[in-house]
């Protein structure tokens, strides 16, 4: 059976049709899931009883569940969900901030996954480590943004009761406006491996009717594959691209990276000279700085002649510390020295300092952690 979220307007409003219902229907069908974030048909009050009773009986309407949420010291939250399989993923709220991906966000980021597990087998990733399970649904990508958008307005509707006002310097959301203003699609799995449910879902969360996030405040990102983006490059819809570079040569790539000896930097790179001529929007290189891997000054020299030859932001982000695996970031004054290197070299570039270092932010780990505690538990019993 179908999930409602997992459908489009002009696909609703076809059955709605079969059915012989006004086109209004379809309107208010719509705000109940995107503006109010309803979970349950029996909310919709103003749908006639038959009407959501036949919604019932011909669609899901799936929420995720919440198993743990983490705070970090720069109000940076984590979220974890279990799926309807009991598969776990992650989400990551990410405030207020200068730019990171091109332009300033007023609100919110949300950093949203789109696989359980990945298959890439990126060497410094929590993500992998238990391997591949499956691509996330449409409608698993959609609730993400709607099941944060929903607890938040929860918590801050709990918040004003119990203090009798609205809590001071958190405005509740009022119910219709968007809390997330930002999306990166870089959480748990490789994106564009499961590019045809996250192309559906990011036109709901772009849709006046939908999300309402702007194509230009989405960014996708990808480890790689050179295929998929030149793909993107043909679509319609201006969403922003990020390559999760981690290294300016094949030798230092190939060592953290897998997915380098199937698309090798020159061939990356002519995919992303030629989503560069189809879309004319700059291309951000997320780099991860690992202490004793690509944190060499050796590397500023191709990453800079990289960087300048496809318009290309160069995002730092220090390495955050995976359970079990060797990495380290490293310190605070190399990574200072390697964008100030990289500045000497014309590049624009940014280091991004505590983002949720403090609460298992390394993409993948709170998941882990959560499985593995689950299991030890099981084998206790």
């Amino acid at each position: 059976m179908l999930d409602i979220k997992s459908q489009t307007a002009d696909e609703i409003t076809a059955q709605f049709q079969t059915w012989g219902e006004p086109a209004y229907r379809v309107s208010q069908l719509l705000e109940w899931l995107y503006a109010h974030r309803v979970t349950s048909w029996e909310a919709m009050t103003n749908l006639p009883k038959a009407l959501r009773e036949r919604l019932q009986g011909n669609y899901t309407l799936q929420t995720l569940e919440l198993i743990r949420k983490q705070g970090s010291r720069d109000t940076t939250e984590k979220f974890l969900w279990r799926l309807s399989d009991h598969s776990l993923i992650e989400s990551v709220l990410i405030p207020a901030n200068p730019a990171l991906y091109g332009e300033a966000s007023d609100r919110h980021t949300l950093c949203v996954s789109t696989q359980v597990g990945c298959a890439y087998g990126c060497k410094f990733c929590a993500s992998g480590l238990e391997g591949w399970k499956r691509n996330l649904e449409v409608e698993e990508i959609v609730e993400q943004v709607m099941a944060v958008e929903r607890g938040e307005m929860e918590d801050r509707s709990e918040n004003a009761q119990r203090d009798n006002e609205t809590d001071r310097g958190r405005e509740r959301i009022p119910s219709g406006e968007r809390l997330v203003s930002n999306l990166v699609i870089m959480g748990m799995g490789e994106p564009l491996a499961n590019y045809e449910n996250l192309l559906k879902a990011l036109q709901i969360l772009n849709a006046p009717w939908g999300g309402g996030i702007g194509a230009r405040k989405i960014t996708i990102s990808t480890s790689g594959l050179a295929p998929q983006i030149r793909k993107l490059a043909d679509e319609q819809l201006q969403f922003r691209l990020a390559i999760s570079l981690h290294g300016a040569t094949d030798e230092t790539r190939e060592k953290i990276m897998p997915i380098n000896r199937r698309y090798p930097l020159r061939e990356l790179t002519a995919a992303c000279e030629y989503y560069q001529r189809k879309k004319g929007r700059m291309i951000t290189f997320e780099y991860i700085l690992i202490a004793g891997v690509n944190d060499g000054l050796e590397q500023i020299k191709p990453l800079s002649n990289l960087a300048r030859k496809l318009n290309a932001k160069v995002n730092l982000i220090p390495y955050n510390k995976v359970e079990g695996l060797p990495w380290e970031r490293p310190s605070e004054e190399g990574q200072e020295e390697f964008l100030k290197a990289l500045e000497r070299q014309h590049v624009t570039a940014t280091l991004r300092r505590e983002k949720g270092h403090d609460i298992d932010a390394a993409c993948g780990q709170l998941r882990l952690r959560t499985e593995r505690e689950l299991a030890d538990s099981v084998k206790g019993n």
